[in-house]
């Protein structure tokens, strides 16, 4: 019996507490009550937390879609990671492409051009699959995580005891205003008292404004204490940008590390492909004149150059003696687009004519051009002399 007393008197003081906030804040919107005001610097601690907690929110969301743009994928993620079980592996887009690559290069057989080129780029896809894999995994630990942390950790906490600093401000200026309403009370029964004595109203309301100011001073360090320990967490959040700075580098060495092992692969397979560009070429029905397109890299060029097929490089051999040899200039039809590696190249367009001419000492991959008052370095394998 006593226990179901005390809890129904509890009950009863959490109602009369809930419903007295529930006044203040009402009148404090309405604008017929006094609001306690934050110091400044805990409202800039405040304003901190809640920027910090929307834009760590944006980053990881948008970090989530970089890393695995299917939203599907990212649902079916999220929803294995909140039963606590580890999603199946399955292969990623990269590695799926490069799977089909090898597949059809095996149908149509490693031993023709094409058959073996599917097969190679396959190769070279499952690699960069294999490294979107480790990018997504490393970035998933050192960068989303901490930053998941702290929405779902830290800043809840914030949260959680800023509710409680709330409640201890309204709690504090509602004693503040039945204070103010006991002091007027005990003023109007004052004056009464001169005309119509009434000594007991006086002192019942003189014991109301001493229950009143009491409760003031509870509620006021009530409120001090909680300001403080918000402030306490609030402080930590230059700590968290400090500690998200660090994830960040880490997430930016990933990326470096993905890209540059993106474009070794690259460069690799290219050097592969450009072993054996006239099989490319009679696969394409071009004639075994035509060079193979390829990359403005020196190194690529050369194996490119190296590899071309013996009627090309006597025709392009004997063109360039007889411009030697004359010392003049000629005219050249651009066989296909090259970009220029540098200021000393000038870049070219399929089908334009441009004039060419040797210099002494030039390398004999390579002549001048010029197209009006442009002048730079052109490969000899991108060029038809003209009569």
């Amino acid at each position: 019996m006593n226990i179901m007393d005390f809890n129904v008197k509890k009950l009863a003081a959490d109602a009369g507490t809930f419903l007295s906030r529930a006044v203040q804040f009402t009148e404090e919107k309405l604008g017929q009550a006094e609001k306690t005001e934050l110091d400044a610097h805990l409202e800039n601690l405040l304003s901190k937390a809640e920027c910090t907690k929307l834009w760590t929110e944006k980053i990881m969301k948008q970090t989530e879609v970089l890393l695995q743009p299917n939203p599907n994928a990212r649902i079916e993620e999220f929803v294995y990671e909140k039963l606590d079980r580890k999603a199946p592996s399955r292969m990623n887009n990269p590695e799926l492409l490069g799977q089909y690559m090898i597949d059809a290069g095996n149908e149509f057989g490693p031993g023709t051009a094409y058959g073996n080129a599917l097969i190679k780029c396959g190769e070279t896809q499952k690699r960069i699959g294999a490294a979107d894999r480790e990018l997504i995994q490393t970035s998933a630990i050192n960068f989303l995580t901490p930053l998941r942390n702290f929405i779902e950790g830290d800043y809840k906490t914030i949260t959680k005891e800023r509710k409680l600093l709330q409640n201890k401000r309204l709690d504090l200026d509602a004693a503040k205003t039945r204070l103010k309403k006991a002091k007027v009370a005990e003023a109007r029964a004052a004056q009464l008292n001169i005309s119509q004595p009434e000594e007991n109203n006086i002192m019942i309301w003189a014991e109301e404004v001493t229950k009143s100011e009491q409760e003031v001073r509870i509620t006021q360090s009530e409120f001090d204490r909680q300001a403080e320990i918000t402030r306490l967490l609030l402080e930590g959040i230059s700590s968290t940008h400090a500690h998200h700075l660090r994830c960040l580098n880490d997430f930016v060495e990933a990326q470096m590390t993905y890209y540059a092992q993106c474009y070794q692969y690259m460069l690799d397979l290219q050097k592969q492909l450009g072993s054996f560009p006239s099989t490319f070429l009679s696969n394409n029905n071009q004639s075994s004149t035509t060079p193979v397109q390829s990359v403005s890299s020196p190194s690529v060029l050369a194996s490119a150059s190296a590899s071309l097929p013996s009627v090309s490089n006597s025709m392009v051999t004997s063109g360039l003696s007889e411009l030697k040899s004359s010392s003049g200039s000629r005219k050249a039809r651009v066989l296909y687009d090259y970009d220029a590696a540098n200021s000393s190249e000038l870049s070219l367009l399929a089908d334009e004519v441009i004039t060419v001419y040797s210099i002494p000492g030039m390398d004999s991959d390579w002549l001048m051009g010029e197209r009006g008052s442009q002048k730079g370095k052109v490969p000899i394998t991108y060029l038809e002399l003209l009569n």
